[in-house]
């Protein structure tokens, strides 16, 4: 079926123009989300639709639609457009190559599913949190599947498909006046999301957050569980962004073999790893999937591209040219981010530290300096090695590039949350600020 649309646009936009790229999306998605205990929202969604981006005399121009009776008119739309560009010959469109194939990626449960499977899913984890004691505020379930195809002028054609299911939990806990709320969510490409586990987490945790103390101003060593850790690595991944760093607005930039991270560290981004979230055969533009060692033992090897960014830098493109949907054009992004340590500490050898299981602000941070002062949520004092009592409100306030340049790894289970693929993360003298 894709193919079949694709060639009607083939036919129609060949002739019309000197290079062109034809993407066919195929979606379905059911989202549910309930306030308190209450399902106050599901949505059932299906998309599909074509995106042609042409070239013509070194212009380059898009048009989409949804309407596949007027591949046609987008077609013409898509060479018109290029009418509204400058002259730019740093666009390109992919070149075959050889593809590797993805595994575990898609689960084909999810034509067998129904909605009321999924209400019932979302249901059973809203009351084990409530059984366990604690007030749901907030829960969604989502569950996707997707085929696209992408097709250019240069013999490309690449078929890819995937699929995603996600829950969420949002809990709040009162006792003898006091409040405390957790949240945390899971996902998977396949349908074997663990609901009983998730409450469990995040309902212990709430209670585990009540009765807090005070902790003194001073410097600690920090564990950033792994909402925190991505909270703060977003803008340290935003240095590796090729268009960042071709504006100046990468503190990497003229870097390229330096130590910028602990000699432990390894950062790959990797979009053809097992079961991967961001896992797929080719990016939005066609480029075959390939691993990038971004950071290796400790040193900046490699920025992230697409072509046209690559091609203004006379680099190759890394494949990380992705798009949403056949709405948009593609844009640099990572895939699935490994943060892997070939060393890693336990929580024993921490005498006197703070845990952090999410942070408030990020989004504060610089984007290029990397200085950052944030709200430590759900922290706990460390003392001898063992989680001890939750802390009062607290400020974490640092820079996120010195951060890497000492970070290891924590004995804990590996997870991908976003792109990111981490266990805990440990920093040494991590300024916290306490506060009554």
């Amino acid at each position: 079926m894709l193919y079949e649309i694709a060639e009607t646009a083939k036919k129609e936009v060949e002739n019309i123009c000197d290079a062109y790229e034809i993407y066919v999306d195929d979606g379905k998605s059911i989202e549910l989300d309930s306030r308190k205990e209450e399902l106050n929202f599901a949505k059932e969604e299906i998309e599909k639709g074509i995106g042609i981006r042409v070239i013509k005399d070194n212009k380059v121009g898009f048009a989409f639609t949804s309407n596949l009776d007027k591949i046609s008119q987008t077609a013409q739309q898509a060479v018109e457009n290029t009418k509204l560009n400058k002259v730019d010959e740093n666009y390109a469109f992919s070149e075959p190559e050889s593809v590797t194939e993805v595994k575990k990626v898609y689960d084909k449960r999810f034509n067998d599913l129904s909605i009321e499977e999924y209400v019932e899913i979302l249901k059973n984890v809203i009351s084990k949190a409530s059984d366990s004691g604690c007030e749901v505020t907030g829960s969604g379930f989502s569950a996707s599947a997707g085929k696209s195809l992408i097709m250019n002028s240069n013999g490309v054609s690449i078929e890819n498909e995937g699929t995603g299911f996600g829950i969420g939990l949002s809990v709040t806990i009162q006792k003898e006046g006091q409040i405390a709320t957790a949240y945390n969510s899971t996902s998977s490409r396949f349908y074997d999301l663990d609901g009983d586990k998730l409450a469990d987490e995040v309902c212990n945790l709430a209670k585990s957050s009540l009765d807090t103390k005070p902790i003194e101003t001073n410097n600690y060593d920090v564990v950033l569980d792994y909402y925190a850790s991505t909270g703060l690595l977003q803008t340290f991944l935003n240095a590796f962004d090729g268009e960042n760093v071709r504006r100046g607005r990468s503190i990497l930039k003229d870097k390229i073999g330096s130590q910028i991270a602990n000699q432990t560290l390894s950062v790959i981004d990797n979009p053809l790893l097992e079961k991967g979230m961001h896992s797929t055969k080719c990016d939005g533009e066609g480029s075959v999937s390939k691993s990038t060692d971004l950071i290796k033992d400790g040193t900046l090897n490699s920025f992230i591209y697409d072509i046209y960014t690559a091609n203004k830098e006379g680099v190759k493109t890394t494949s990380n040219g992705y798009r949403g949907s056949y709405l948009t054009t593609p844009m640099i992004s990572p895939s699935n981010l490994e943060f892997k340590f070939s060393e890693m500490r336990d929580l024993s050898e921490i005498n006197k530290g703070v845990l952090t299981t999410s942070v408030l602000g990020a989004h504060t941070a610089n984007p290029i300096s990397g200085d950052f002062s944030v709200e430590a949520s759900n922290a706990f004092k460390i003392e001898n090695g063992e989680l001890t009592e939750p802390i009062n409100k607290a400020m974490i306030s640092g820079n996120i590039f010195e951060i890497m340049k000492k970070v290891e790894g924590l004995n804990s289970e590996i997870k991908q949350y976003g792109s990111f693929i981490i266990p805990k993360l440990l920093v040494h003298d991590l300024r916290v600020i306490g506060q009554n």
